[in-house]
């Protein structure tokens, strides 16, 4: 990956915002000269806040680190034409006027759950699939909604608009409230054909209507900065943020080197999506059944994908580990794992157990109980029962794709940070019977940039004309399956 040129190419500034860490990154992008190149400009910590009220984002500081990041951008390169916002799916702040009520809820708060049967009483869930084209996930924003709603302190009855995170954070860049499609087709409450809010789901779940914005898609201006935030950045007037895919899986997919036709890929960070991309959706009672979800994705493709656990069990397990403060360095605990010879158990990465913060390894060995299976014992047993178990959840949901989808996959594309980890990868590659392709590792920022970049006139075409400058800037590595 290149950071720098002698020949600077036209510039955008990508946030992209994980459930983990946070960064601002500069995409230099020339689609004549073939160049596609980002300079990490700032990276820092995101992660979720215990609150007497439950387990929310601490946004005013995530706004802060993100807005002290695009300064530095500006500062390295004033010529940056536009900047895009990316997150992760599904949570919300609610408004009144300018007013942010409250720090926005974590997904992983216990609250959701409790909602679940209340809003399937309403609406059995067959029925949401086939309006939704949604996988069950308890943490889905209409589930979170309806938790707000039947709260005795919720703020939805206060509130006069409701902003997805990265929309939030456009809201607060440029003044504009809007919903961007591929993220709001994650909260179940978009019609997966109409891409449209579905007014009358949200009316029989007495959710207020007035609080949805605008529906927008990737590729749309929101407009200039406002002039007191261009003035904090150091930024030009007239510096406008675009929408780009704000699900920040949505615009990972678009960094993917693929041939959609032919290939599956996982998105692997905090959680693993595994999937393909299709023209239209698939609502199939057997999709339903294999809890495979219908994103919206850029340029109106479908993101037909299933959630797995990811990366998670295995930061979530070295935090633990870490509590009393020892340091577990996980280049080393990934090569101790590598080095198990036996055999170590294979467990159900999908677990709901294994969703909220806390002792995962405990939760994996009580699984193993209960399923006669020998737990592991060391820490680097864990650490590869885990990638087994991930590659074993990750090649069952590839094969259950193309099934379901039609696509005769023969390749597997791993982008993100899973991509690093070359022991889930060439597992992967060995229980699917698959060539894994793993990289890039910055899919999602790349993504973000190729949507700004298009928008600004620096890149036209397809997606499929987008893909080639990935594949000629960032070469995957290959692992081919191996005997098991």
């Amino acid at each position: 990956m290149s950071t720098g040129s002698a020949r600077r190419a036209g510039t955008v500034a990508a946030v992209d915002l994980g459930a983990t860490s946070g960064r601002v990154i500069l995409g230099h992008v020339d689609q004549a000269a073939g160049r596609l190149e980002l300079d990490h400009v700032a990276r820092f910590p995101n992660g979720p806040v215990r609150l007497a009220s439950g387990l929310h984002w601490d946004f005013t500081g995530l706004y802060r680190d993100l807005t002290r990041g695009l300064a530095d951008a500006f500062r390295r390169d004033p010529a940056v034409a536009s900047i895009g916002v990316d997150s992760w799916a599904v949570d919300y702040g609610l408004l009144r006027g300018d007013r942010l009520l409250g720090q926005p809820f974590h997904y992983r708060d216990e609250r959701n759950a409790r909602a679940v049967d209340r809003v399937h009483d309403v609406v059995p869930f067959a029925e949401l699939y086939r309006r939704n084209g949604l996988q069950f996930l308890p943490f889905n924003t209409l589930y979170q909604l309806a938790a707000e709603r039947d709260e005795p302190n919720g703020c939805l009855a206060l509130a006069d608009s409701l902003l997805l995170v990265p929309d939030l954070i456009g809201f607060e860049l440029t003044g504009r409230r809007v919903a961007e499609r591929t993220n709001a087709s994650t909260t179940g409450l978009l019609g997966v054909h109409s891409g449209e809010w579905d007014d009358e789901l949200i009316e029989q779940l007495g959710l207020p209507a007035s609080v949805f914005a605008p529906i927008v898609a990737p590729g749309e201006s929101l407009g200039a900065l406002r002039p007191s935030v261009a003035d904090e950045l150091g930024a030009p007037a007239g510096v406008e943020v675009v929408a780009v895919g704000s699900h920040d899986t949505a615009s990972a997919v678009v960094a993917v080197p693929m041939l959609a036709e032919s290939a599956a890929y996982i998105s692997c960070g905090t959680w693993g999506l595994v999937g393909v991309e299709l023209e239209h959706p698939v609502t199939t009672d057997a999709a339903r059944e294999a809890n495979f979800t219908n994103e919206g994705g850029v340029d109106g493709r479908v993101r037909f994908l299933h959630n797995v656990m990811g990366l998670w069990l295995l930061s979530e397990s070295v935090r633990w580990w870490e509590r009393d403060g020892e340091t577990i360095v996980l280049s080393e605990l990934l090569a101790a794992a590598a080095s198990v010879t036996g055999p170590v158990a294979v467990f159900d990465a999908d677990d709901a157990r294994f969703m909220s913060p806390g002792d995962l390894p405990g939760r994996i060995a009580e699984w193993c109980a209960e399923h006669g299976v020998p737990a592991p014992q060391s820490r680097a047993e864990f650490a590869r029962s885990i990638i087994e178990s991930l590659a074993e959840a990750f090649a069952g949901a590839v094969r259950q794709a193309s099934v379901l989808s039609g696509v005769d996959v023969a390749t597997i594309h791993v982008v993100g940070g899973g991509a690093l980890n070359s022991l889930l990868c060439q597992r992967t590659a060995d229980r699917s019977g698959l060539p894994v392709l793993a990289g890039p590792v910055e899919a999602t920022a790349i993504g973000n940039v190729l949507v700004q970049a298009r928008a600004q006139g620096l890149a036209q075409g397809s997606l499929e004309d987008l893909r080639e400058l990935v594949a000629a800037a960032f070469e995957p590595r290959r692992f081919e399956p191996r005997a098991r």
